[in-house]
């Protein structure tokens, strides 16, 4: 684990990451200056909605195109968080307005939020003090199926078993 902590692989539908082509990638965002120039390019209706982001193993924001795919955004890589992302203006500077871990392909643990805690003090912006909507997702031990535990209910929908208290979606983490 690194020290901003756990990396995550993709571990979405297959042919989403074979989609993925040298290049790809998010806009990087590692300072004020870079999130300038990325948010004035933005449209008003663009704005609106959240954005598509991801922490890569070097601490960096990337963001892309609200309901384009993570794995796209983060190159195929690995990611230390990825969800989804909205700012707003407030008192003449920008800041993160709504934040969540939901990526179903990357499906990270509601602790990665330390990762885009950094990331988003490094760039400067305003943020609240974790995830305005936090996402748990597991793997289910019998049918292997991911699942969106909902409303504290650790019972996986494809099969009613049991499911663990603790993140587990990657196999090989």
């Amino acid at each position: 684990m690194s020290e901003q902590g756990r990396s995550y692989r993709y571990v979405g539908p297959v042919d989403l990451r074979s989609a993925v082509r040298p290049g790809d990638s998010g806009r990087r965002v590692r300072s004020a200056a870079d999130f300038d120039d990325w948010i004035v390019e933005r449209s008003a209706a663009e704005l609106v909605e959240p954005f598509t982001f991801v922490v890569d193993v070097g601490g960096a924001l990337l963001l892309g195109p609200r309901r384009s795919e993570h794995v796209a955004c983060a190159g195929g890589g690995l990611v230390l968080s990825a969800g989804e992302i909205g700012f707003m203006r407030e008192a003449a500077r920008w800041i993160v307005s709504e934040i969540s871990n939901q990526s179903t392909g990357y499906c990270p643990d509601v602790t990665s939020w330390s990762a885009v805690a950094h990331a988003l003090d490094r760039i400067g912006l305003g943020r609240p003090s974790g995830f305005t909507h936090e996402v748990t997702f597991r793997r289910c031990p019998d049918c292997q199926e991911h699942n969106i535990v909902r409303e504290d209910d650790f019972v996986c929908v494809f099969c009613d078993s049991a499911l663990p208290a603790a993140w587990n979606v990657d196999p090989a983490a």
